[in-house]
């Protein structure tokens, strides 16, 4: 059967290898996981959501973004705002401002809202960085992140400042995280593919070139900017409403690691390739981890052990850098290789296919 050419199999493959590996990772995990595994694959789940959420900005654009965590907490505060219930904000949060102190909303209502604000900050604040390019445009988005730092650490009305927030219900489970994940696979890949996401691949690789064709840089930019803030701040929500319980801190240096990590080992340019650096550096780094754990219980062990996880990883990460800068699934789609050759050897039999069938007739 024929698809239509926006159903192409190298475009259809790599969704379905990709939502695959991770429906075969959350069964095994459902079937034979322990509690502390199913705790590490929900994260996985949400971090997916995450990863993807920059990816369809910094991945398309080639901008390097270190904002991308500070939407992500952006979302998990304003879903507890959403969803706290009133008697709990008083509690959790003494100082909250009274239109806040009555309102409650449902998981999803709340997810879809604290999505939402994460938007509406990245569209206000996102228009002026996308006009800066390259080490200007990095830099500026460090800064957005110190200053989403700062407010959510010191406004303690809203946040409890530094201190922990806690009492949020807990919604999310592996399922529900392992779902939103396939939709987020989808809708990245829907991305990459769509009229939107050719034009900010087309300015990452010549802007100049991007210009003179008719592309509005700027604004192409300004949308995926504000789409994947949407997503990693649905991923903070999602995340918030499986911790319960959290601080700022959470949401800095440490995640913007491990995030980045997981983009550049994958491959930042692919989707098949974003989704696997996640499920890679999260199985890396759950077993040095336990590894620092093990070693650091041993009395007769020569040096403290704590801080290795990270050291390693970032030993990875030059190492990936250093000599396979593209990422693991550098620039085609995980079997989207295998079906454009097989696409091709087709057309090339079908002529002979035809001449022999024609021949058969006389």
């Amino acid at each position: 059967m024929k698809l239509p050419s926006g159903l192409a199999p190298r475009k259809v493959i790599p969704v379905l290898i990709t939502l695959g590996i991770f429906l075969i990772v959350a069964i095994a995990a459902s079937l034979f996981g322990s509690s502390l595994v199913d705790r590490i694959t929900t994260v996985m789940f949400v971090n997916v959501i995450m990863v993807l959420g920059l990816q369809i900005f910094m991945g398309n654009s080639g901008l390097l973004s270190f904002a991308h965590v500070g939407f992500m907490g952006i979302g998990a505060y304003a879903s507890a705002l959403f969803s706290l219930p009133p008697d709990q904000k008083l509690m959790s949060l003494p100082d909250l401002y009274t239109p806040f102190q009555d309102l409650q909303l449902g998981f999803l209502p709340a997810v879809f809202a604290a999505a939402a604000v994460a938007a509406i900050f990245a569209a206000i604040v996102g228009f002026p960085l996308m006009r800066l390019a390259d080490t200007a445009a990095a830099i500026a988005s460090f800064a957005l992140l110190v200053i989403v730092h700062v407010v959510l650490s010191q406004w303690t009305a809203m946040t409890n400042g530094p201190r922990t927030l806690f009492g949020l219900l807990k919604y999310t489970d592996m399922w529900t995280a392992a779902i939103w994940a396939f939709i987020i696979i989808v809708v990245a890949f829907v991305f990459k593919e769509s009229s939107l996401g050719m034009k900010l691949r087309a300015s990452r690789d010549n802007v100049h070139a991007a210009n003179a064709v008719g592309i509005d840089v700027i604004k192409t930019r300004w949308i995926a900017f504000v789409i994947s803030a949407f997503i990693c701040g649905m991923a903070g929500a999602m995340w918030a409403h499986f911790i319960t319980s959290f601080q700022p801190g959470a949401f800095y240096m440490s995640m913007t690691f491990i995030v980045l990590t997981m983009l550049i080992v994958g491959g930042p340019q692919t989707v098949s390739g974003t989704a696997l650096g996640v499920l890679i550096i999260t199985v890396v780094s759950e077993s040095l981890r336990q590894m620092e754990n093990t070693l650091g219980m041993n009395a007769n062990f020569p040096f403290d052990t704590v801080g290795m996880t990270e050291i390693l990883l970032a030993i990875v990460l030059i190492l990936v850098l250093a000599f396979r800068p593209g990422g693991l699934v550098e620039k085609t789609e995980l079997g989207a290789g295998w079906a454009k050759r097989r696409g091709r050897l087709r057309r090339q039999t079908q002529p002979e296919t035809t001449d022999e069938s024609l021949a058969g007739t006389e």
